[in-house]
């Protein structure tokens, strides 16, 4: 569970900006919401700050998302040459980049944090607070690694990495392959427990037959499940089918799966190429809410509503909302342009006033994050036609398109 997550110097992220997930209405004693919509403009910074969940999911558990989208793939140890600090300002490409992460893993709050420059890892910490009580497990300032007393068994391995370790390379990454006991904890939570999907355009069909053909036959049982998500979004789909299709071209080292989905009572199979955009997204999004209910894990996803009703977007935040389908705790976090969302539909709230963010810019093009409890909103208020009238920032703000049409 992600409890808040905190980053600066990062692409339109010039000063540390946090997400902060901890619930803020009274009487609330949940230990995170399971919900954060954000809401912004065109190029306000909201994927910017997905991609930092992205950037610190992938230099932790060592695996990024295919350019195809979904699929996960390993990244060398090393190589880290990746920073993308605040471009708009003299001299922000020389400082450097921070990313502090809080979440519960097993039960226990864990604070894990890197500073970034360049191809360098400058700081690394970590610390766990059992019974309210801060532990530390290691921080670390370049190659030097200060350990604390629940880490004696493994001391020795650690003062061997001391040695060793790259600049480029998180000591975090190295505990899966060193058996570097408590610290494991913390990997497996960014390894199993939080997973970024970047959802920008319809999943085409080749990459999405792979996605989710991969995910059905992998477990079998997901099959009843998948199909009764797809017919209750009212898409028409009565049922579904994966062929195999290896060595179809040739390659009988390489797997290929091709998903078929049936409509009308003659149970006529379609291939995905012919559905609709709505309908690919929504099966491409079913394995990873699936997983994350299942798992009591973290999704984030950029563009939600991408090609989506608002009615099954509705529906969709309602199943992490809801205890009785999400028991363990899984969370739902997107950015959105769906105004629809932050009203009632379907019998009531779609979102509760806590789980409403917004992503701004100032003059000088740095983004700003901040909650719709900063406004102390009403209850009652209509928040969606109030964010619409600029209440709360984070809309554009529009020149006159005739007249540019003209000037032109």
């Amino acid at each position: 569970m992600l409890r808040s997550f905190r980053l600066g110097n990062h692409r339109s992220f010039r000063d540390e900006q946090e997400l902060l997930l901890m619930p803020a209405l009274p009487g609330d004693n949940r230990p995170a919401v399971p919900v954060a919509a954000i809401y912004g403009a065109n190029a306000s910074g909201k994927s910017n700050l997905l991609d930092g969940l992205a950037l610190v999911k992938e230099l932790v558990a060592g695996r990024r998302l295919s350019g195809a989208g979904r699929l996960w793939q390993a990244v060398p140890a090393t190589g880290l040459e990746i920073q993308k600090p605040f471009r708009l300002a003299s001299g922000m490409g020389q400082e450097p980049s921070v990313f502090v992460t809080e979440m519960l893993a097993d039960g226990v709050p864990h604070t894990y944090g890197f500073v970034l420059k360049g191809g360098e890892i400058l700081e690394e910490w970590l610390y766990s607070y059992p019974e309210k009580r801060k532990r530390l497990l290691f921080e670390r300032s370049g190659s030097k690694i200060k350990t604390g007393s629940t880490l004696t068994e493994v001391r020795a391995k650690i003062g061997l990495l001391e040695e060793i370790i790259r600049l480029n390379t998180l000591l975090l990454r190295e505990c899966e392959r060193l058996d570097l006991g408590p610290l494991a904890v913390a990997h497996r939570w960014f390894q199993q427990r939080l997973n970024v999907v970047e959802q920008n355009e319809p999943a085409q069909g080749g990459f999405l037959s792979q996605w989710v053909g991969g995910y059905l036959v992998e477990k079998p049982e997901r099959f009843d499940r998948v199909l009764s998500l797809l017919k209750v979004a009212d898409v028409g789909i009565v049922d579904i089918m994966v062929l195999d299709r290896s060595g179809y071209h040739g390659d009988e080292n390489r797997r290929e799966l091709e998903v078929r989905l049936a409509h009308g009572p003659q149970q006529e199979f379609f291939d995905l190429a012919d559905e609709s955009a709505g309908t690919r997204n929504w099966l491409e999004l079913l394995p990873s809410v699936v997983d994350a209910l299942d798992q009591g894990a973290v999704l984030v996803v950029d563009e939600l509503e991408t090609s989506l009703h608002p009615a099954l977007v509705t529906r969709l935040i309602g199943l992490f909302r809801d205890e009785a389908t999400n028991p363990l705790g899984a969370q739902l976090i997107f950015t959105t342009h769906d105004t629809s969302l932050l009203g009632t539909m379907l019998g009531g709230d779609v979102l509760a006033r806590d789980e409403i963010w917004f992503v701004d810019k100032t003059a000088e093009g740095a983004s700003e994050l901040y909650p719709l409890t900063d406004f102390k909103p009403r209850k009652d208020q209509n928040t969606e036609r109030r964010y619409l009238a600029g209440a709360y920032g984070a809309v554009p703000v529009l020149g006159d398109f005739a007249e540019a049409l003209q000037r032109g």
